[in-house]
């Protein structure tokens, strides 16, 4: 699964011993402090994006030695004439005091580059320097999309019926992004402001395709209708199933009985409905509640009338 996210440029800094020995590790030559130019690009983060994914510190960790040596170029354009620049430092940095979404705490992947000062490159320093070029985006690879709901993968639609960006029993719905596999490059982008600026994901080629090919968008816009139906009978069978669970089962609690009914599937739900259903069949058994010229009502073991 490929995965671009926005980023951002911090302030150059100075270039000391030990990061020419980082830039030699890079470089054909060894450099002078005169002859670099360097930088800090936040890469990325572990709280919960404008897309509603986010890398958890685990893929941020893994990601950190991916990125070393990795070439920066222009709104994702792989081409050697477009390289800017190069990391040649990562570290994952940590801020105790600030809580993600998620409710760890912030962390984020941070990138030292370098760049070789050429009459070419002039006025990109300037920009960087001036803080007109401050936005990027980073190219990467997992393997997994989980469900933060049910931690099941997130478009296998067989096992996930949640939908990102929705609330569930009072908790929101995101994808964590997990095994990072690879990092591709860091790019400047020209319209980071915009929702999907930055965002180009693999597994959305599907859409592309449609876009292109008329009977293909008719054939994913009746699947995708055809799946919100089953969402929602899914959101229906899970209410009723905690509705008959609360009558069945007093002593399990609302909240308890949604937590179960989330990481169930199909054919278990109906097959806890029915069995509650049972249940209850034997707990309020059918009978006459009224009772007319004396006749006597079965016994119930309660005098409750029920409709």
């Amino acid at each position: 699964m490929n995965i671009i996210k926005e980023a951002g440029v911090g302030a150059a800094g100075t270039v000391n011993a030990e990061d020419l020995a980082l830039i030699h590790a890079q470089s054909r030559k060894e450099l002078t402090a005169e002859e670099v130019f360097t930088f800090c690009v936040k890469l990325c983060d572990n709280e919960v994006d404008r897309d509603c994914e986010r890398f958890p510190e685990a893929t941020l960790r893994e990601l950190a030695p991916l990125f070393v040596g990795k070439s920066g170029v222009f709104d994702h354009r792989w081409s050697a004439r477009e390289q800017i620049g190069r990391i040649y430092r990562t570290e994952l940095v940590r801020e105790e005091q600030n809580t993600t979404a998620a409710g760890d705490p912030y962390c984020y992947l941070k990138g030292w580059v370098y760049m070789v000062r050429t009459d070419s490159n002039r006025d990109l320093i300037a920009e960087i320097e001036g803080g007109i070029k401050r936005e990027v985006s980073v190219g990467c690879s997992v393997v997994r999309s989980v469900c933060s709901i049910c931690g099941e993968d997130i478009h296998d639609r067989s096992r996930c019926a949640h939908e990102k960006g929705r609330t569930y029993n009072g908790k929101l719905c995101w994808a964590e992004l997990l095994d990072a596999t690879d990092a591709y490059e860091w790019s400047f982008v020209a319209v980071p402001a915009q929702k999907e600026a930055g965002v180009i994901k693999g597994y959305r080629s599907l859409h592309a395709l449609a876009r292109q090919e008329p009977g293909c968008r008719a054939e994913l816009e009746e699947l995708e209708r055809e799946a919100r139906v089953g969402r929602r009978y899914l959101e229906g069978l899970r209410k009723t199933v905690v509705r008959l669970g609360g009558l069945a089962e007093p002593a399990l609690d609302a909240p308890t009985l949604e937590r179960i009914t989330e990481r169930l599937e199909e054919r278990e739900l109906e097959a806890l409905k029915s069995a509650y259903e049972e249940r209850l069949e034997g707990l309020y058994p059918p009978g006459t509640q009224l009772r007319y010229g004396g006749a006597e009502a079965p016994e119930h073991g309660d005098d409750m009338f029920r409709i």
